[in-house]
């Protein structure tokens, strides 16, 4: 049914909004050390952008420091231009052939930016569930018009929707306090 199928790629589509969320809360780092901070960085690995745990592994050496081994000791250097050049921040510092990347601790003045890159990407994520919303409204309002569905099924379903959505928007809000919270932490 007409129906039943929105209903399901409106909520999937609301799922991946929420996904693509928590992944980039997963950049904003907090205090402490994590793997997943340097997920997202490409070493030049022989001339083709390479993600980095594919050509090191990285482990965590305690709460305030991350350690990477490469596979290979030719990509000590590239390694560290990697991470030294990306939006993290960071400065690591090869011992041999493993490199350490600390975790500076975070200024009052640092976290409170951090926090509103956070809520900016949250008022993200809430506009794309509300366009998600909005498409599928409209498309249950095409349907009515084509008399692929009742009036009553139409008005239902956009209630299931915004309940939908309302559901959504508060798992984003729950995210993003989560967030708040480790990043006021100190």
């Amino acid at each position: 049914m007409v129906i039943a199928e929105l209903k399901k790629t409106t909520d999937q589509k609301m799922d991946k909004s929420i996904q693509a969320f928590k992944a980039d809360l997963a950049k904003v780092r907090t205090g402490r050390a994590h793997t997943g901070l340097l997920d997202h960085i490409q070493v030049d690995y022989y001339g083709t952008p390479t993600p980095l745990n594919q050509v090191a592994k990285v482990t965590l050496i305690d709460a305030r420091n991350i350690g990477i081994t490469p596979f290979e000791k030719k990509m000590v250097q590239p390694i560290e231009k990697a991470i030294r050049e990306s939006d993290l921040g960071l400065n690591p510092a090869s011992q041999g052939e493993t490199i350490r990347v600390p975790m500076p601790a975070l200024t009052e003045e640092r976290r409170k930016e951090l926090i509103k890159v956070v809520k900016h990407e949250a008022e993200n994520a809430r506009v794309a569930v509300r366009n998600l919303r909005r498409d599928a409204i409209h498309h249950l309002k095409e349907a009515l018009k084509k008399h692929e569905v009742s009036e009553n099924d139409e008005r239902r379903a956009q209630d299931e929707v915004q309940k939908m959505t309302d559901r959504h928007i508060a798992e984003i809000d729950k995210l993003l306090q989560q967030k708040e919270s480790e990043l006021l932490a100190v």
